[in-house]
């Protein structure tokens, strides 16, 4: 009998030898990002040698988006791990620009090459598609090398792939990086089909993956069949496919016991979906940590915004121009200066204005505290002294109580802590409870099917949001919120359109050619009680707004604008889309203001 037990394991061991001997080693996360690099990499040779060889269009154009559709399988790691270059290889066609330095970098990538091959390929831009093919595989190059000595933990890439869903639902369906093709449907499935495989090999055996494979399937399903750029129903595909999809995503972190990075960013690492309504961090804009926010801070702050003692003759507060039951807009088309003569540019909401890298319309301030004192001592506005407010309230008995409350570390009251204190009221200033909100967290009763219509519209065929993201509908960039935008759109200097406004916004404090007539991307938020609306307030409607941009802007409208960042063609929106728009824009009311 003990010699039978023996052969019985020693042939049970000989097996399980043998079966270790002809198991697959599994596969690194690294190990198919740089296969797939490789397979990108085949692509872009193929389509140089399809333009060397002066192939058609159809098949140039065949293989642009081919080549896309594979670059989008990698897309979530190249622009979380290295964005630098991420930047040069999808971003927008667009000089990339160091204004600190005053200097300029001309664009490079997939929007670049899109340019040139569509609507017509001219066989005399060959040599530029194929400088820039060259281009493109020396920063494959570069991604491989990086990717090669990085490590790339299971943290990361969780956060990576959930950065990756709000990417597509902010930059991808919207059209964002496919302005011309319009693409960005089928690139969108891709992008989807590409999360299931890096969490197969952190576990293939979790039983919320499974869940996620078929929903990411189905959601890849749906693009196929819905693949028209401007008839995509994206209220349904983000409510039903993109927001359970990133909840998924965050179960299968808490599942396997992932952390979440620590990182200072405007996104929460908590948040399940984008249109959480406590996603953002408005911690994630300040100087550095004694600047964060505290409700003690916002009650000073409160109190100092509608003091007018801040001002030089007493007569006038932040309040003066900011009033609270307009969205803290003044409803003007510009406002008085001191001297009674008209300021130069519209009062901005300052609802949401926390939300940004950049304040005033020529972004000449980056932070909300040098925004309150550059008002405050700005002589046609305040006219005040931060020196003569320290002094004041340095013998207040009530400032000093608040003070203590806000500052708790302080001996007393210093300079900055003003500033730091109206800050924080404006950062109290987003709710995140408009009607469009709700519909977002699955309440579909809040929008009736005009506003749906009008929100696919305005993340559709009416391209508002590839300038005003979802879902803070400003200029700041998701999904990482690093950088606010600016445009060039062509305001008019009055709503007849005869002449272009004169204002040369940021160009005003940096001389570069770009800049001229460029001012940054506002909030959409609470436009319905912000009136009137852009830089100079010349429009008095919404419905003048958006027959501006279905024109074109300003290009559109007949200006020499070779500066211009809005696409100058028409929008082509008949009449039932522009109420439709107006009707959406409408829905992002915080409640207080319905």
């Amino acid at each position: 009998m003990k010699l039978k037990h023996f052969t019985f394991l020693f042939l049970a061991l000989c097996l399980l030898f043998s079966c270790k001997q002809n198991e697959v080693p599994k596969t690194t996360i690294k190990q198919n990002l740089l296969v797939d690099l490789t397979k990108l990499n085949s692509e872009i040779v193929h389509f140089q040698e399809l333009v060397i060889k002066n192939a058609s269009q159809k098949e140039i154009l065949e293989q642009f988006k081919k080549s896309r559709l594979v670059y989008k399988k990698v897309e979530w790691a190249i622009e979380y791990f290295i964005p630098e270059t991420a930047r040069f290889m999808n971003g927008p066609a667009l000089d990339e620009m160091e204004l600190e330095e005053n200097r300029s970098f001309e664009p490079h990538g997939f929007q670049v090459i899109e340019e040139m091959i569509y609507p017509e390929y001219k066989i005399a831009d060959k040599e530029n598609v194929v400088r820039e093919l060259n281009i493109f595989q020396s920063n494959i190059k570069q991604l491989k090398s990086t990717f090669e000595v990085i490590t790339i933990s299971d943290d990361y890439v969780l956060d990576a792939i959930e950065q990756n869903v709000f990417r597509v639902i902010s930059l991808g369906i919207t059209g964002f990086d496919s302005p011309i093709l319009q693409s960005s449907i089928p690139e969108a499935a891709e992008s989807l089909i590409s999360i299931s495989e890096p969490l197969e090999i952190i576990n293939s055996n979790n039983k919320t993956l499974e869940n996620l494979k078929k929903l990411t399937a189905k959601a890849s399903q749906y693009c196929t069949k819905n693949n028209n750029f401007n008839a995509f129903d994206r209220a349904f595909f983000i409510t039903e496919y993109l927001n359970p999809i990133s909840k998924k995503i965050k179960a299968f972190q808490k599942e396997e016991n992932i952390k979440n990075v620590k990182k200072t960013s405007p996104l929460k690492p908590t948040v399940e979906t984008l249109f959480d309504k406590d996603a953002f961090d408005v911690n994630g804009f300040v100087l550095s940590k004694e600047y964060n926010f505290t409700k003690e801070k916002a009650v000073l702050g409160e109190k100092l915004f509608y003091d007018k003692s801040l001002s030089k003759n007493n007569d006038r507060s932040c309040a003066t121009c900011h009033h609270p039951e307009k969205a803290f807009t003044d409803g003007l088309k510009t406002n008085v200066s001191l001297t009674g003569s008209n300021l130069a540019r519209n009062t901005p909401t300052l609802t949401y204005a926390s939300l940004q890298n950049a304040q005033f319309w020529d972004m000449r301030q980056l932070d909300l505290e040098k925004q309150s004192v550059d008002v405050i001592q700005n002589k046609d506005e305040m006219h005040g002294s931060m020196e003569n407010i320290h002094a004041k309230i340095l013998v207040d008995n009530d400032y000093i109580k608040l003070f203590k409350k806000a500052f708790p570390k302080a001996s007393k009251p210093e300079a900055w802590q003003i500033q730091n204190a109206i800050a924080s009221y404006v950062r109290s200033l987003n709710s995140f409870d408009s009607r469009f909100d709700e519909y977002m967290r699955g309440n579909k009763n809040t929008l009736n099917n005009q506003e749906i219509e009008g929100m696919n519209l305005f993340m559709g065929k009416a391209k508002c949001a590839t300038c005003h993201f979802t879902p803070l509908f400003n200029g700041t960039v998701p999904p990482t919120y690093s950088k606010t935008e600016h445009e060039v759109i062509g305001t008019p200097n009055e709503a007849s359109g005869k002449a272009l406004s004169p204002d040369k916004g940021r160009y005003l404090y940096n001389k570069m050619p770009q800049l001229v007539g460029a001012f940054k991307t506002p909030t959409v938020r609470n436009v319905a009680v912000t009136a009137p609306y852009m830089h100079n307030g010349v429009f008095k409607t919404l419905e003048e707004v958006v027959s501006f941009y279905n024109k074109g802007g300003g290009q559109g409208l007949g200006y020499e604008l070779e500066n211009q960042t809005l696409p100058f063609d028409k929008l082509n929106l008949n009449v039932k889309e522009e109420k439709a728009l107006v009707a959406f824009m409408k829905t992002l009311t915080d409640k207080k203001y319905q």
